[in-house]
């Protein structure tokens, strides 16, 4: 079975998913356009909200432990005009993955996600912020109408890092127990189970995912999983089997 990717990797994604991000801003006509699947932002507020949080997390794994208080942002907003900007962006990066490098993997460190299948480790924060400028990065060519399909690799492992740090809760499901199985046309597949007990995840062999029967199924590219999860796609845009309405009620859940 295909393992995570290890830290070094996870910060070589980190650069360059950031530096893609950085590309469709250069490339977009206007700051002031509007990100669509992003309502009320444009251009320049999804940028100020991706430096925002590189700068935010650089320090978190350097200044925090599990259980301290949500920290604070330094209210720092990046500037307006294109080309500071893009040196604002490339600057933000740099000062997170300078924090990783600087502080390893094992550290743990203040996280906002329940630790039971990510933990609060800095190696977790990597791996999160790898499919945040991913997704932004899409959001970012949407608005130019230019959206692409995510890398295969990073989107694989970001529809199972959405799945463990999102998708596994202990909060109730409010509804009858279900079964949702996420297959992506690469090889690899997850099922989401959800109950009294919370949200929780697996990761399904091959032979699982051909005889398993969940309450619903979602087959896609590697793209379409993170896309549908991150509620950038409808779910009508990918084949679905079984209860074709059980993805919504997990995001509105969510």
């Amino acid at each position: 079975m295909t393992e995570n990717p290890d830290f070094p990797t996870l910060l070589r994604m980190i650069d360059e998913r950031s530096a893609a991000f950085r590309a469709a801003i250069t490339a977009a006509p206007r700051l002031d356009a509007d990100v669509p699947s992003c309502p009320g932002w444009t251009l320049y507020d999804l940028a100020n909200h991706l430096s925002e949080g590189d700068r935010f997390w650089a320090h978190i794994v350097r200044n925090t432990a599990p259980g301290d208080e949500r920290p604070t942002k330094d209210g720092l907003a990046a500037p307006t005009e294109r080309g500071e900007l893009m040196a604002w962006l490339a600057d933000s990066t740099e000062q997170l993955l300078a924090a990783l490098r600087e502080v390893g993997p094992d550290r743990s460190c203040w996280a906002w996600w329940e630790p039971l299948a990510s933990p609060h480790t800095v190696a977790a924060v990597a791996r999160r912020r790898v499919p945040e400028s991913m997704i932004h990065t899409y959001d970012a060519q949407l608005a130019s109408g230019d959206p692409r399909e995510l890398p295969t690799t990073e989107a694989l492992d970001a529809a199972e890092e959405f799945l463990a740090t999102v998708g596994t809760v202990t909060v109730p499901w409010p509804g009858e127990p279900a079964t949702m199985d996420y297959h992506a046309t690469e090889g690899r597949s997850w099922r989401q189970t959800v109950d009294a007990a919370g949200s929780r995840f697996t990761r399904l062999t091959p032979a699982e995912a051909t005889l398993s029967k969940p309450t619903a199924a979602l087959h896609g590219t590697a793209s379409e999983p993170a896309l549908l999860m991150y509620m950038r796609i409808p779910a009508d845009a990918v084949r679905t089997e079984g209860d074709a309405g059980l993805l919504q009620r997990l995001q509105n859940w969510g």
